[in-house]
């Protein structure tokens, strides 16, 4: 179900890096990168399953291991950038990173808007919508249908779940609520401040198993794909990453992870193209 359910990550929190070896003794690199021999890459770090980064630890998530699946077939290590997703796309332009792993939506009226201002990789996840709401404090509401004036709406600024609701609740007489990363909307949500949170299902089912005030009682089917971005025209880069990712969807390398982060989910087998 999750794999049907849009896209996000944030936290405005300063840029920092967290290297990340992919390969020990990796092939020579294949691609020029800002720092030779690694792939540098903007992400917020802070969205499960995608990506985050446990006390003390190493970045983990899907977002991660794919990403340095795909840095070892082109001989580089990862460095991880911490950055504010409303701003992610801008800063990839201006070279602060290589590339953007970061659960991006690709497909639909945002990915057209997003694909103006930078590149995609082909699309290697689908997502959608998940409507979370505090059980204590509101135990009737299980439907976005219930929503209307008075209620607030907490949404992840610059996202599809931002969209959604603007373009779907806001009408109905509902306040949205914008936030700089999806924690701090779950953390409203769970006080009681705010009615319910619109966001990307597999973020949302992760931030309620650590609340058990909050529950996701409506899956939002968007059809949403999410693909990696680059700094607009840095087609030696696209291509390469692409050329990795093709090859690890033949030799079983993304299976094998996306098994691990989502059992029990169907492991795509067609990509739409990003943009679409």
């Amino acid at each position: 179900v999750l794999a049907m359910v849009a896209a996000a990550c944030g936290g405005k929190q300063p840029s920092g890096g967290s290297p990340s070896a992919s390969q020990t003794g990796s092939p020579t690199p294949t691609v020029t990168t800002l720092k030779e021999g690694v792939l540098t890459v903007g992400s917020c770090l802070d969205y499960s399953p995608f990506e985050s980064v446990p006390p003390g630890g190493q970045p983990v998530g899907f977002d991660i291991e794919l990403t340095d699946a795909i840095a070892a077939k082109l001989g580089l290590t990862v460095q991880w950038v911490k950055a504010n997703f409303n701003t992610i796309f801008t800063a990839v332009n201006q070279n602060k990173f290589d590339m953007v792993a970061a659960a991006v939506t690709a497909t639909g009226k945002l990915g057209k808007q997003r694909s103006q201002t930078v590149d995609f990789s082909g699309t290697y996840y689908k997502s959608g919508q998940g409507f979370t709401v505090n059980t204590t404090k509101t135990p009737d509401i299980t439907s976005t249908d219930q929503i209307g004036s008075g209620d607030v709406i907490g949404v992840q600024s610059g996202t599809t779940g931002e969209a959604w609701a603007k373009d779907n609740l806001q009408p109905k007489g509902a306040q949205i609520k914008i936030y700089p990363g999806a924690p701090q909307a779950f953390t409203d949500l769970e006080a009681g401040n705010i009615t319910a949170v619109i966001n990307d299902a597999p973020s949302s089912s992760a931030e309620v198993a650590k609340r058990p005030d909050l529950k996701v009682v409506e899956l939002i089917d968007t059809n949403e794909w999410y693909a990696f971005a680059f700094a607009k025209g840095n087609t030696q880069l696209v291509d390469a990453v692409n050329n990795a990712l093709k090859e690890l969807i033949a030799d079983g390398t993304y299976a094998q992870i996306f098994g691990k982060y989502f059992p029990g989910i169907p492991i795509p087998t067609s990509f739409p193209p990003a943009g679409s």
